[in-house]
């Protein structure tokens, strides 16, 4: 049993100090898969990845998470989650309309020339992924896990319990699928 895998296993059984342990050993990598995902995101994101890290964290391992983790790839998988929820729940925020709404600030001289601006692609990628999931649950937690936790096609698989030639076809299917539906294109890839 791996060192992370025992502190959540504590954690479990309400362990005090087992929450303080986890932090330092999965914190690099955290860091790193939330400064993936920012990378994503528009110019002039006022998300940190450090914050990112810290609400994710505090959402698994917080007093009113009753979570179960039954390994290092799952609790990965459920702070992928947790990053996901929390940059959509950001970027619905931003465009609340007491935010202003899809809105932005420009200069006037900008305003001469601005083009229309497309949706923010994190929402219709959200949108495009609980459809996905509905219709297809491996699929979709495949890529979340990609995605939004940065894992590679080895690690998925693993942490899926398929092989790695079933999660190279799942993943060119989902990107299909959801490339489409962000698109609106009609109907989805078919399989």
């Amino acid at each position: 049993m791996s060192e992370v895998t025992r502190i959540i296993s504590a954690i479990e059984q309400g362990d005090p100090s087992a929450a303080a342990q986890l932090l330092p050993l999965v914190y690099d990598e955290l860091r790193r898969l939330a400064a993936q995902r920012l990378a994503h995101e528009k110019p002039g994101q006022t998300l940190q990845a450090t914050a990112l890290v810290h609400e994710a964290y505090l959402r698994l391992v917080g007093p009113k998470t009753s979570e179960v983790w039954n390994s290092k790839g799952h609790f990965f998988a459920a702070a992928a989650e947790a990053m996901r929820r929390i940059l959509v729940d950001n970027a619905r925020r931003k465009h609340s309309l007491k935010r202003g709404g899809p809105q932005r600030r420009v200069r006037l001289d900008e305003a001469l020339s601005i083009k229309d601006q497309p949706e923010d692609g994190l929402l219709a990628l959200d949108e495009a992924l609980a459809r996905l999931a509905a219709e297809d649950p491996v699929k979709a937690e495949l890529v979340k896990l990609r995605y939004f936790a940065g894992l590679s096609v080895e690690q998925t698989a693993d942490a899926l319990g398929i092989s790695r030639a079933t999660a190279d076809r799942y993943w060119a299917y989902a990107k299909v699928w959801l490339y489409q539906a962000v698109a609106g294109t009609t109907g989805p890839a078919a399989e």
